[in-house]
């Protein structure tokens, strides 16, 4: 019998928190209140002490990166940061879509750090775990109050994001870019809209996605695509079609990373895969395994986000091979560092 399918959202299962020694019972405060409607978001308020976190990862070409949001609404089942939900206390599956958690001091505390004395300049890479433009965004406009602290202070940052909502911030983004302090990076995975509804159901769309290359990039914002991550079996097969797309509209860059499923995400994409395709599950799996050296997952710096194995060789030589067609003599300018001490002294001359 074919598993039942929730619409709208991606993880269609919860695996237990393996943080939590005792099961959660929901139990309404008032008790003939009316039950919250069935999948529907909620959106929490927490107050963090700190913003920035320092990057350890050799495999990242970035040494902060800052969160105005954990738990992600758009759905990508494959997300990575779906297991940082449960040092929450939520579940890395469907709670992680429901359960977004708000850091609505995170301009303050952003601010503070910039002032800092001890303070050097250093890119900061917005978001890194959770998008930074899903869906509260619209409502709460963090992400565009840190990109006004980083113009503030003129300080380097970078975006990575799967949607359109940026081109909300394009002001700020133009005064950042004249000034080489801002990259921004469009993740695509599929033009197939509908498997990107299923993969990744509260996203942009890809046409919208690839628009928004091409109206950063007409305003002079450097654009690195992503095709983030690929998935062996199930859209491996559109590299190159993608590749000519994204340069078509203006993309500087582009770059690529392997699936990782690890800790509860390998629960959840199997299962999702048996949900929305049953037919192809095996064959995917299979694969995946042949680039994790027999395994779903691979932490090892170095091979964790290109694979290993004949068919990861196989997807380096294809983007090889768009690179060389599509974006030779390309570059993404460098960072400007050298801004931010003359503009926090300014600052700091007005308090």
């Amino acid at each position: 019998m074919k598993k039942a399918i929730k619409k709208g959202r991606g993880a269609q299962i919860n695996p237990d928190n393996p943080y939590e020694k005792n099961s959660r019972e929901i139990l309404s405060e008032i008790q003939d209140a009316a039950p919250e409607a069935p999948g529907k978001t909620k959106l929490i308020p927490v107050y963090p002490k700190s913003i920035l976190n320092k990057v350890k990862s050799p495999d990242i070409p970035s040494d902060w990166s800052m969160n105005p949001y954990q738990g992600c609404e758009h759905g990508c089942v494959y997300c990575y940061a779906r297991n940082t939900h449960p040092f929450w206390g939520y579940s890395a599956g469907m709670e992680f879509e429901q359960n977004i958690l708000i850091k609505k001091d995170a301009p303050i505390l952003l601010e503070k750090k910039l002032r800092s004395k001890r303070w050097k300049a250093s890119p900061i890479m917005l978001s890194g775990n959770t998008d930074c433009y899903q869906p509260a965004e619209k409502k709460f406009e963090i992400t565009r109050k840190l990109l006004e602290i980083c113009w503030k202070y003129r300080h380097p940052v970078g975006v990575i994001t799967k949607n359109a909502l940026i081109l909300r911030d394009l002001d700020i983004l133009r005064k950042l870019a004249a000034e080489n302090l801002v990259h921004v990076a469009i993740s695509i995975t599929s033009l197939d809209e509908k498997l990107r509804a299923k993969l990744e159901p509260r996203t942009s769309t890809a046409a919208s996605r690839i628009d928004t290359v091409k109206r950063l990039s007409v305003h002079g914002i450097p654009v690195r695509v992503m095709l983030a991550p690929v998935i062996p079996g199930l859209t491996d097969h559109e590299i190159l079609p993608i590749a000519k797309a994204v340069s078509d509209a203006g993309a500087r860059s582009l770059s690529y990373t392997m699936l990782r499923l690890s800790g509860d995400v390998s629960e959840i994409f199997a299962d999702w895969l048996e949900r929305m395709y049953p037919d192809r599950k095996d064959k995917v799996l299979n694969q995946i395994r042949e680039v994790r050296d027999g395994k779903l997952n691979d932490t090892r710096f170095g091979t964790r986000m290109t694979g290993e194995g004949n068919i990861a060789a196989i997807i380096k030589r294809q983007f090889r091979v768009a690179r060389q067609l599509y974006f030779e003599g390309r570059t993404i300018p460098p960072y400007n560092l050298d801004l931010h001490e003359d503009f926090k002294d300014e600052q700091l001359k007005l308090f």
